[in-house]
């Protein structure tokens, strides 16, 4: 079975036993979370979409507060002297879909 589902605003296409990096979701290690907002879900060739789906995803969290690369914004005039240089990196959480029930 697969599933398309939305999580903290991203989609993501997963299945049963899938290890995913998601934007930050509270918890820790070792919770389990169930994700209710499924957009489509397939399986044995049925596709089903929309408000039809009556699918939860199920997943336990393996990592909390994973670090991604960074990622730095420069900003410069030329002639003017001004420089301005920001960075950050984007915090994740390491999951792994247990089931689509």
């Amino acid at each position: 079975m697969l599933a398309v589902v939305k999580i903290a605003g991203q989609q993501f296409k997963v299945k049963a036993g899938d290890s995913l990096y998601v934007p930050h979701i509270e918890g820790n290690a070792g919770d389990s979370v169930e994700f209710s907002d499924v957009l489509m879900t397939t399986s044995d060739g049925k596709i089903v979409m929309g408000t039809d789906v009556k699918a939860i995803v199920k997943a336990e969290i393996i990592r909390d507060l994973v670090q991604g690369d960074k990622v730095i914004a420069f900003k410069m005039k030329r002639r003017k002297g001004f420089r301005k240089k920001h960075g950050h990196r984007t915090h994740y959480t390491h999951i792994k879909v247990t089931g689509i029930a």
